[in-house]
């Protein structure tokens, strides 16, 4: 192993193995490539990359508090035994956490206009906008404004109130509830807009999601342009190697379970057009 460096991390970077969206193998599982993150970096920017991984924690926290009995992911920061602790008595946790949780068993589980989902979603997201790393305030605010454009597009084409389902209340949200066009009008705040549309518009759902991922890996290129041996590197490369897990996993029976889960965002019973049949093949 490698002493840690505060800043760069040559050795490192120089060793990564290119990887691309598609591949179907990778030298070594996300599990093992944080282990060793967590030998070779810095202590403060190991904590950068535990930020990354706070929503398996995340989901895993919500999963326990509705009993939903779904597998445990072991890729979050907390042991299922910890976690389990924390929800009786929460102290030793990320505030974010510890506050959601106080919020649900004051509700009894109830929901309240958002969903507990995108309740647990949007305080994460301020939380990590708190960081003092300049890439990954930069990606989170990607991530959440992307997030939300897809929400509202789907809202507006299924004719669905996009009130609560947003996260955050800014100009860009407002402009989504507001505007008819078809970019929403934000072509002079979010660059990507026309090409993100253009891919929301193709009736294949697989092709959609994929070219969704790799809008987000040249987002992440555009990010680091300027890096080199830094961490925002190893940020950036750990961000792919999620997608990079993501794609490796799918077959027909992931694209069944993704137009599914496409379905259930929605949350609506409205009976979807027979063009909506998914082309399972992979491409």
């Amino acid at each position: 192993m490698m002493n840690k460096i505060p800043k760069n991390y040559y050795c490192l970077v120089a060793g990564l193995p290119d990887i691309i969206i598609d591949q179907s193998k990778i030298p070594f599982t996300l599990m093992e490539f944080k282990n060793e993150l967590r030998d070779i970096l810095h202590e403060d920017d190991y904590k950068l990359v535990e930020l990354l991984f706070l929503p398996y924690d995340n989901t895993n926290l919500l999963n326990l508090l509705q009993k939903n009995n779904k597998s445990y992911n072991s890729l979050g920061k907390y042991i299922q035994e910890e976690l389990e602790e924390e929800i009786k008595e929460p102290e030793g946790i990320e505030d974010y956490l510890k506050n959601f949780i106080e919020t649900f068993k004051a509700s009894g589980g109830t929901e309240y206009k958002q969903s507990w989902e995108n309740q647990l979603t949007q305080l994460y997201l301020d939380y990590v906008q708190h960081v003092g790393n300049p890439f990954l305030k930069d990606w989170f605010r990607f991530e959440e404004t992307l997030k939300n454009i897809l929400t509202a597009y789907n809202c507006r084409k299924y004719h669905m109130s996009m009130d609560e389902e947003l996260i955050r209340e800014d100009d860009i949200t407002d402009t989504l509830k507001k505007s008819h066009a078809r970019d929403f009008g934000l072509s002079s705040e979010v660059d990507y807009i026309e090409k993100l549309i253009s891919i929301l518009e193709s009736k294949n759902l697989l092709d959609r999601e994929k070219n969704i991922d790799l809008l987000k890996w040249d987002y992440l290129d555009e990010l680091i342009t300027f890096h080199y041996f830094s961490i925002e590197v190893v940020l950036s490369y750990m961000i792919k190697l999620f997608i990079v897990d993501r794609w490796m996993k799918l077959d027909k029976e992931t694209g069944k379970q993704l137009f599914e889960k496409f379905l259930n965002d929605l949350k609506t019973t409205y009976k979807f057009p027979i063009e909506f049949t998914i082309n399972e093949r992979r491409k």
